[in-house]
């Protein structure tokens, strides 16, 4: 067997074969780590590029969503001012009949206390006119038959 200075010297040496080895393996890795690190920069470019056309369309779509909404509140609240409109003049319509129907009835009622004795004494003249018109009446019929039967001829 041999001695353990010369066995650790052979695992020495064959430790720095595998490094040697690993070193050449690295060496070996290199170009390729430097395309990866290559693609990896080309990737973050494109990728700043399409996140620079990204935030320009989201941009556009958030100003567009703007200028949408803003439309939108504008309609609708145009469209609540119309409503809102129509039912104060409607309100204000049914309180100014109210009032007027209130009032002109009480004028009516009024007017119609005061005209009433009025068309009573007018209801009487007519029933005056008429006993006139039968004393007329009466009267002809009585000068006619005086002249036709009493008077000769």
């Amino acid at each position: 067997m041999s001695t353990p200075s010369a066995a650790r010297e052979a695992l020495i040496v064959e430790a720095i074969g595998d490094v040697a080895q690993l070193l050449q393996r690295v060496e070996a890795l290199r170009p390729s780590m430097d395309d990866a690190c290559q693609a990896l920069r080309h990737a973050s470019v494109t990728l700043q590029d399409h996140l620079t056309g990204f935030e320009r369309q989201m941009t556009a779509i958030t100003d567009n969503a703007k200028t949408q909404t803003v439309r939108y509140m504008a309609v609708q609240t145009a469209e609540a001012t119309r409503r809102s409109i129509d039912q104060q003049s409607r309100a204000m319509a049914d309180a100014a009949r109210l009032a007027f129907g209130a009032e002109l009835g009480a004028t009516m009622q009024r007017l119609h206390t005061t005209l009433q004795p009025l068309l009573e004494r007018r209801e009487r003249q007519w029933e005056r006119w008429l006993v006139h018109a039968a004393v007329a009446a009466a009267s002809a019929v009585a000068t006619w038959t005086l002249v036709v039967y009493v008077l000769p001829r």
